[in-house]
């Protein structure tokens, strides 16, 4: 079985992806920016854009009948090294407990400058476990 998360208001509406695909076990989200979810507003700070990501990172997750805690892969992508701290700092607050596999890349860019962190992750589909 396999569905899509779409939303109007993300780059991959933009550009025709979906927002997330569920395909029994997993659900794959696509990279998320750090775009404030209710204004849609880009804020200048690298760890509020990191906080922002998580929030809709688990927005899309909730409406994929998954969670945070069901993450099993995040990669991480920051267009300056020096963003690298505050960054894992900002993850390490969300994430210690569930501690997934992790990729932090530094890349020469994302596509709109204002975009300094991009986190895209695999998490488990609540639905398939059978526990």
């Amino acid at each position: 079985m396999r569905r899509f998360i779409t939303t109007t208001q993300s780059p991959e509406a933009e550009f025709g992806f979906a927002r997330a695909v569920i395909q029994d076990p997993f659900v794959f989200l696509s990279c998320v920016y750090g775009y404030d979810p209710e204004s849609m507003t880009m804020p200048e700070d690298v760890t509020q854009q990191t906080c922002n990501c998580w929030d809709s990172i688990a927005a899309t997750l909730q409406g994929a009948e998954s969670a945070l805690e069901e993450i099993v892969k995040a990669r991480i992508c920051v267009t300056d090294p020096a963003y690298g701290e505050p960054v894992l700092d900002a993850c390490a607050r969300r994430m210690a407990e569930i501690l997934p596999a992790s990729t932090l890349m530094v890349v020469s860019g994302l596509m709109r400058p204002e975009m300094k962190v991009g986190i895209e992750v695999t998490a488990m589909w609540s639905l398939a476990r059978e526990w």
